[in-house]
């Protein structure tokens, strides 16, 4: 059985996940599975996919004729269409449906080096059997797709495992691609399920794990990068504005989690913004962190009102 499973969630991004298939079908293992899951896309990624279902058929009739055996290495592509339930809820299915070691999301905006699932196979299995049952996973970089640049800062020399939340409590900067356990991941409580809303903080379980475990350290780069003007990293605001329930869970969450104080305060002011925005009454009772989140009510407020102003312009940036 292959040990890693990439997944990879989908809505609406048949513009760009060919660029993710062309560089899965390029790399240099091949034995590691690709599950899509489809968000609701009312594009053409269905179609899309259909056609690399038949382009694997075509590969592996010939190999068939120049001699190799059925069982020759090549994409195995896993495709799930759901309802749209938001990022959380694609990864969410993906745990479901995983059954290898390890697993790592790729977005379907985003592509990976050649060697990308090499370097992680030769790595985990590198390491001693107790060490695998030691640690979560591993913790790679991410490159910028525009410049080819690493994001924020490489890996201190010498550093041999961190937890994520502790990597960035230390200094550290910038995105970092996460490979997990699949056997952790499945352990940790699902992403929850807001109606109406469609975003809750990946981090979630990713803190849950770093109570725990510690992630060993590959300073090299797993993933190259393509944010898009449409993605969650650039339309954050709206993303406060229309999942306020989402963000108020993982604000209460993260002020039980949080390292530092000042994060906590930050954490609160995010809190009270969102309460405001779901209009929830009783936000303070509900606050793990009552006398800091009664603190942070004046920066919330102006957070909220920041908020709304910048939802309100971009509506009418669309509209004009």
């Amino acid at each position: 059985m292959a040990l890693l499973t990439i997944f990879t969630p989908a809505y609406n991004r048949a513009h760009t996940i060919g660029r993710t298939y062309e560089s899965l079908c390029r790399q240099t293992y091949h034995d590691f599975e690709w599950l899509i899951v489809d968000d609701g896309s009312s594009d053409n990624t269905r179609e899309l996919v259909r056609s690399w279902y038949a382009n694997a058929t075509l590969q592996e009739t010939a190999l068939e004729l120049k001699g190799y055996s059925k069982d020759v290495p090549w994409l195995h592509i896993h495709y799930i269409y759901q309802q749209n339930q938001g990022m959380h809820g694609a990864h969410n299915t993906a745990y479901d449906h995983l059954s290898t070691e390890l697993n790592m999301c790729i977005d379907s905006d985003d592509y990976v080096p050649d060697n990308a699932v090499e370097r992680i196979v030769i790595f985990w299995q590198s390491q001693s059997m107790e060490d695998r049952q030691k640690y979560a996973g591993i913790i790679g970089l991410d490159i910028d797709d525009k410049h080819k640049e690493i994001i924020g800062l490489p890996f201190p020399k010498g550093l041999i495992s961190t937890t994520l939340s502790g990597y960035y409590q230390d200094g550290g900067k910038g995105d970092k691609k996460l490979v997990y356990r699949t056997d952790i991941i499945k352990q940790t409580p699902k992403y929850p399920i807001f109606r109406g809303e469609n975003y809750v903080g990946l981090n979630y379980k990713y803190l849950i794990i770093d109570q725990n475990y510690e992630l060993l350290v590959l300073n090299e780069p797993l993933i190259i990068v393509d944010y898009q003007s449409d993605g969650s990293s650039s339309s954050m605001y709206r993303q406060y504005w229309r999942n306020p329930k989402g963000w108020s869970f993982y604000r209460k969450f993260e002020m039980t989690h949080s390292l530092s104080f000042k994060r906590r305060f930050q954490v609160c002011i995010h809190y009270v913004s969102s309460s405001i925005i779901c209009k929830n009454r009783n936000f303070i009772a509900e606050s793990p962190c009552k006398l800091l989140t009664i603190l942070a009510v004046p920066l919330g407020c102006l957070l909220y009102w920041k908020i709304k102003h910048s939802v309100k312009h971009q509506v009418k940036m669309k509209v004009g």
